[in-house]
């Protein structure tokens, strides 16, 4: 499914305590963007959080951005106090289940409880369960997706990967991003690359100045909640 045909659905749920809907604009931001007028790009970070989520947590507030953090069960209670800050500076929050297996590998229980592990870490330490979900690997299939969908989570992939994790150089890296980076588009990459950290200030800045808006997974979706279940981008 493509992005731009779902600028109408989000996966935040207004009134809807039990879910992580927090949206605002990241510490010190300004008025919420409309992704309907200008061109908006969505940042996201999986395998966290980790010890480097503090410095890209202090770049992004310095920079006022907001970005999506994908995590996983078993660092959100090594690390509550940063899942804390995460949500309190305005970030959103998704699942990327409690171990990274790959889920197709799986029996049904097994990715429930991978899901549903995670889901009640970060509900413990924020009081929310997430609606957004994200497969390690991006390994998924329609038997993964409708047990996600049972978990009442709708599956976010990315329009683009930089592969961060491999390239492990804070210019390639960047050279990723901006390679990468089109309107209403979803880049991936990791909180746990410390090059990643690294390069963040300079690719903020220049996707700035390329005109990019830079949103959240539900800002760039535009206010309401696709069916639990759908994948998207």
């Amino acid at each position: 499914m493509v992005i731009q045909g779902l600028l109408a659905a989000s996966l935040v749920v207004s009134g809807a305590p039990a879910a992580v809907s927090n949206d605002a604009p990241a510490a010190g931001a300004k008025a919420r963007v409309d992704c309907a007028k200008v061109t908006c790009l969505a940042l996201t970070f999986d395998d966290g959080p980790g010890k480097r989520t503090g410095a890209l947590l202090d770049v992004l507030k310095r920079e006022h951005v907001p970005a999506t953090f994908f995590l996983m069960g078993k660092h959100v209670e090594e690390l509550p106090k940063v899942v804390k800050r995460t949500m309190a500076e305005g970030h959103a929050i998704g699942n990327h289940t409690y171990s990274h297996p790959s889920l197709p590998t799986l029996l049904d229980q097994e990715i429930i409880d991978e899901i549903r592990l995670t889901q009640d870490a970060i509900q413990q330490v924020t009081g929310r369960r997430p609606r957004m979900f994200r497969p390690p690997y991006g390994n998924t299939d329609d038997r993964v997706l409708r047990l996600a969908g049972s978990q009442d989570l709708s599956q976010v992939l990315w329009t683009g990967t930089t592969l961060d994790w491999k390239l492990r150089d804070p210019a390639k890296i960047k050279a990723a991003v901006l390679r990468l980076a089109k309107p209403n588009g979803v880049i991936l990459m990791h909180d746990t690359v410390p090059q990643t950290v690294q390069a963040m200030p300079t690719i903020l800045k220049e996707l700035k100045k390329r005109g990019y808006h830079l949103v959240t997974v539900p800002t760039l979706l535009g206010g309401r909640t696709p069916d639990a279940g759908v994948s998207f981008p």
